[in-house]
């Protein structure tokens, strides 16, 4: 790279948002460079975050499955745990996307530049090489997206191998006997889930009166009727006050429904991410951060600095791979020169445990906090063939639809393979398809996605595994 060099597009941070943008604005001719600090592209999700956590989701499902086998008549040896192999197996999952992303960059021709990016004015980045030295990128616009990082609480000493967050989890050092997830979200069922079916004792303490806050509690519910067998305790309504390390762990004292002190091996907390919008030097610019950290942006995701946009945690939530991945080809494409913004009608948010719960659009919960006139229709996984088939009948399919117009508002799964399904109720909601419409598509016998459809058919009262008349 020359000294100096004039780029029409630099992106800061190689996340899937940032890669996504580069790529993208590489295809629609921008010559363009992305920084990031590590070896190839990939940012939290590949490295620390998504791909790793399910690797190791992958490893817990083999084990449940190969438990749950007895029950058709199949029955394996006790499972045999090398913890050494499993890590190398989830590192070496990594490194082939990674490499694989850092291939891809190169075809593209992006010049990938690994340092620490830091913004001197509107239009140059300093880039504090890992090689050494410093070199400055001048260009047209660029692309903020520097993501985020886990919350910490000030009592659990994040230097103390005892206490995990998000990132030091994936490294799996161990499996300690006992663990105290603090934090009932998806990042924190997700990886107690893995910690438990290695053979961990997890307790998970959430303050809030259920887990999955975020979540219609009919589908939370199918989640924690499963977690309730294989976690060892569940804290609800319940804080964490103090924390102290003793010889023999973590002292962990708490108040609220559960009055009480507990030692544990190991402690994870996992309360939140926060954006990484400080320490680039955008106060160099004119573009602006909110009081909670976030750089602001409008619908085209340019900050209130012309040259400059920003994408993906750093502007907000949900803090999602898939909604920075658009963000960022949305950026490209205006700074392109399309007349594009971020509107989607929905983003569909998953939780990658088992089973898996997932949903998009307008929840139920959200439909009765605005007051909005919504009428909901679920099919049971108990009536699914499918379901019964593979000894997974927990399941449960809902649509949100519109009473008057019969669009399809919201849907949302809790089951096996939720996390694929969502998709057709992304694109029923983006496409504005009413409950007719996915009533009439044909989905094909047995399978879980025909859920979807006798979902439908219940609004209409003409199910045909699940008899309940539809009122007049």
């Amino acid at each position: 790279m020359a000294a100096n060099e004039t780029f029409q597009l630099v992106v800061l941070g190689g996340g899937p948002g940032g890669y996504a943008a580069a790529f993208l604005g590489a295809d629609l001719g921008l010559k363009t460079a992305l920084v990031d600090v590590e070896e190839n592209p990939g940012g939290v999700c590949l490295y620390r975050g998504c791909i790793p956590s399910k690797a190791l989701l992958h490893v817990a499902k083999v084990l449940h499955e190969a438990d749950a086998a007895r029950a058709m008549g199949v029955e394996f040896g006790e499972p045999q745990i090398n913890i050494d192999a499993v890590r190398a197996w989830k590192d070496g999952v990594v490194k082939k996307l990674t490499s694989g992303v850092g291939q891809v960059a190169k075809f593209r021709k992006v010049t990938y530049v690994r340092g620490f990016g830091t913004f001197k004015d509107a239009h140059t980045l300093s880039v504090a090489l890992a090689a050494g030295g410093t070199q400055d990128l001048r260009f047209d616009h660029c692309i903020v997206a520097t993501g985020s990082r886990p919350a910490t609480i000030p009592f659990f000493k994040p230097d103390s191998p005892r206490v995990l967050d998000s990132t030091s989890a994936l490294d799996l050092r161990d499996v300690p006997e006992s663990m105290l997830v603090v934090g009932g979200g998806y990042i924190g069922l997700e990886l107690g889930s893995v910690y438990a079916s290695l053979g961990a004792r997890v307790s998970v303490v959430e303050m809030m009166p259920s887990l999955l806050p975020g979540a219609d509690r009919d589908l939370a519910s199918v989640l924690e009727k499963r977690i309730a067998k294989s976690f060892e305790r569940i804290m609800v309504n319940t804080k964490v006050v103090e924390a102290h390390e003793t010889g023999d762990g973590i002292n962990v004292t708490f108040d609220g429904a559960v009055k009480e002190s507990l030692t544990y091996d190991a402690v994870l907390v996992s309360v939140g991410r926060k954006p990484n919008s400080i320490g680039f030097g955008l106060e160099k610019t004119k573009a602006r951060v909110n009081e909670r950290g976030f750089v602001e942006v409008d619908a085209q995701r340019r900050t209130h600095e012309p040259s400059i946009f920003a994408i993906g945690d750093v502007v907000g939530e949900p803090m999602l791979a898939h909604k920075a991945s658009h963000e960022g080809r949305t950026a490209a494409e205006v700074i392109a020169g399309h007349k594009v913004a971020f509107e989607p009608a929905a983003i569909p948010a998953v939780i990658f445990t088992d089973p898996e719960i997932a949903w998009c659009g307008l929840t139920e919960t959200q439909a009765k906090e605005g007051s909005i006139d919504v009428a909901v229709a679920k099919f049971p996984w108990g009536a699914s063939g499918r379901a019964m088939s593979i000894e997974r009948t927990d399941g449960l399919t809902k649509l949100v639809i519109d009473p008057k117009t019969e669009r399809v508002l919201g849907v949302g799964i809790a089951g096996v393979g939720a996390g694929d399904m969502i998709s057709e109720g992304v694109l029923a909601i983006e496409m504005g398809a009413t409950a007719a419409d996915i009533k009439l598509t044909i989905h094909p016998h047995p399978t879980l996605s025909e859920t979807l459809m006798e979902a439908a058919e219940v609004f209409y009262g003409q199910s045909t595994h699940v008899y309940r008349p539809k009122r007049s």
